[in-house]
């Protein structure tokens, strides 16, 4: 199984923006990476009336697409868990998730202060790391927005 790792916080607050810079600094290392976005809402990525979504309304319980280099699932998930979906990541080294909160992997909270200034996680036992341009006092490092590298020798370190 890979590392796994969530960034997670309120929203806004730069989970996005952090894992578009954590991406190519880990590619560059020579890691194959992984991601998964957490969300409560529930997304149609498949077009209603074309093919592939005609299958899943007849009742497949997994479709997959495919195209030249390309290949996207939607597959029915009972057990609603980061773990259920694992399984799917099993040729990369590292998932990084967004989101997640509750879950039960090590976790990296961002605390931006235009969105707050206290972290949700700061109590979490999963809680590796924080990034933030917040002056706080925690038991966990803490990164700027732009500390990527230093960030990545950690996870590194700690996960790979």
């Amino acid at each position: 199984m890979p590392a796994v790792v969530s960034i997670v916080g309120r929203s806004q607050s730069g989970k996005t923006t952090l894992i578009e810079k954590l991406i190519p600094e880990f590619k560059n290392r020579g890691y194959t990476i992984g991601t998964i976005k957490h969300s409560h809402h529930n997304p149609d990525i498949d077009r209603s009336g074309k093919d592939s979504s005609r299958h899943k309304a007849a009742g497949a319980d997994t479709v997959i697409f495919h195209s030249p280099g390309k290949i996207a699932m939607v597959r029915d998930d009972h057990a609603g868990e980061l773990d259920s979906m694992l399984g799917y990541f099993n040729d990369v080294d590292l998932v990084i998730t967004e989101g997640y909160k509750a879950g039960n992997k090590p976790k990296i909270e961002i605390v931006r202060s235009a969105r707050h200034s206290e972290p949700l996680l700061k109590d979490d036992e999963l809680l590796i790391a924080v990034v933030t341009d917040v002056a706080l006092q925690l038991k966990v490092p803490i990164f700027g927005f732009e500390d990527v590298v230093p960030l990545a020798d950690m996870i590194e370190k700690k996960f790979l």
